[in-house]
């Protein structure tokens, strides 16, 4: 085996992951450069520059998305902090109303995630279903 191998075989899965997500920000970033480069039409520098401004922009929001896309990833598997979640990831909770997100977020801070049915922000049975995904810090 060779000594590149052997070394990524030993790297913890989150860093592999984290690389890979590198690469392809990297690669989203550089294709609309190289393709900016591969126009047949005469542009004038200005129109070369905008457009690969407009590209670059378009990127950064793609790049944004996947960096958010990859810190819900890993989070998935811990519990919602109700004190600081979003009202859209309060409302991703089984049953969960965005009348229901407000009134959590509206009666922040919660010292457990009991306080929720005992301040009667949700009910036993709403509670019941998402009570393994919750957690209050």
């Amino acid at each position: 085996m060779c000594r590149a191998a052997s070394i990524t075989g030993n790297q913890p899965h989150s860093l592999r992951l984290h690389r890979r997500e590198v690469k392809l920000t990297a690669a989203l970033v550089l294709m609309p450069l190289l393709l900016a480069g591969c126009n047949t039409q005469n542009s004038s520098p200005d129109e070369v520059r905008e457009r690969t401004a407009q590209a670059t922009s378009e990127i950064k929001k793609d790049a944004k998305a996947v960096a958010d896309g990859v810190k819900e990833g890993w989070n998935r598997n811990q519990p919602l902090d109700i004190n600081k979640a979003t009202k859209d990831q309060l409302q991703s909770l089984p049953g969960m109303s965005a009348e229901g997100a407000e009134r959590i977020i509206e009666g922040r801070p919660f010292r457990s995630a009991t306080e929720l049915v005992h301040r009667k922000i949700v009910s036993q049975q709403e509670y019941d279903k998402i009570k393994d995904q919750i957690t209050a810090q």
